[in-house]
């Protein structure tokens, strides 16, 4: 594997490698090859320059990461938690060659069957209007419930979760074996037994439990304004829908999951590991945890504002003029 800048070096290795192994003649592999003796042998009694030392270090880094997160790290990642954990300044392009010099990429994300979705009867506004910057805790909350299939079994887990827009923090989770309304009332109780004095924005989708009349009081009664995503419009609850693509490509590769139990205890660990262990670049290479930890403790909380997608922005002065 070529890791420096050498001229004609997958030849060299060649050479060397069947005449070590084989003992075939040089010069014979040499005019083969196209290329000349001396060349080799000036290869061979080299001395190793510097960056590609850099190189072979930096990718003996990149093996024991991709091995110890389970394969769920793509080179910017990759890149941010190397120089995070290992004090160092190498470029996300620099780390995306080796990656493929060496074979490594991230898992990809399996695509979404659609569903159709009646529309209930009663429902609140699109509030947030996918605006989903907030400047301190406690001021956007998003919602919903996902499902896990059991392993062997014609069952399913449900998994809801309500997530603080300002540091991605999981204010509150249930995992239940019933997709109900007390799944729901337990996670925003939990929520507002953590935090009592939050009066955020209430986002969610048109589900059966957050236009149920009982939820409703339950956000009035604690003063907190509900809004709810638009019919067919998921990217208007993108925060949450991406929190489980997250879920949903990495637990299933840091866990081995045979049946119900091992399944809920994955979940509960990975969401452990998401807040407490999984830095972001957004927050500069800090957990949820952290960046929570430290916006409560404080009376200015610290911005963190949503990068801008180039592609989104063209996308949308194309077809939205």
């Amino acid at each position: 594997m070529r890791l420096g800048r050498v001229r004609h070096e997958s030849k060299y290795l060649t050479v060397r490698h069947f005449h070590a192994e084989r003992d075939w003649g040089i010069g014979w592999m040499c005019s083969q090859l196209g290329v000349s003796r001396a060349a080799y042998y000036k290869w061979l009694h080299r001395s190793v320059p510097e960056t590609e030392r850099e190189n072979i270090r930096l990718a003996e880094l990149i093996k024991e990461y991709d091995e110890r997160f389970h394969h769920i790290l793509g080179y910017r990642r990759m890149a941010s938690w190397i120089n995070h954990f290992n004090h160092t300044t190498y470029s996300k392009n620099r780390v995306h060659r080796i990656m493929k010099k060496l074979g490594i990429h991230s898992v990809i994300r399996k695509k979404k069957k659609k569903y159709a979705y009646a529309k209930p009867d009663e429902t609140a506004e699109n509030v947030l209007q996918r605006d989903f910057y907030a400047s301190a805790p406690n001021q956007k909350w998003t919602t919903d419930v996902t499902e896990f299939k059991v392993p062997g079994e014609k069952k399913k887990l449900y998994l809801s979760v309500i997530l603080d827009l300002y540091d991605r923090y999981p204010v509150a989770y249930v995992v239940s074996s019933r997709n109900d309304n007390r799944l729901v009332f337990k996670t925003f109780d939990k929520a507002i037994t953590v935090s009592p004095d939050a009066k955020p924005i209430f986002h969610s989708d048109r589900g059966f439990q957050y236009t149920n009349k009982v939820f409703r009081k339950k956000l009035e009664k604690q003063g907190m304004g509900q809004s709810m995503s638009r019919v067919g419009q998921c990217i208007d609850n993108g925060p949450t829908e991406g929190f489980w693509g997250i879920i949903k490509t990495e637990m299933y590769q840091m866990y081995e999951i045979t049946d119900g139990p091992s399944l809920r205890y994955a979940i509960k660990d990975y969401l452990r590991f998401y807040s407490e262990e999984r830095p972001q670049d957004r927050y500069h290479c800090k957990t949820p945890s952290e960046v929570r930890q430290e916006a409560l403790s404080c009376d200015m909380p610290a911005e963190y504002p949503i990068l801008e997608n180039k592609r989104i922005n063209k996308y949308k002065e194309k077809w939205c003029a």
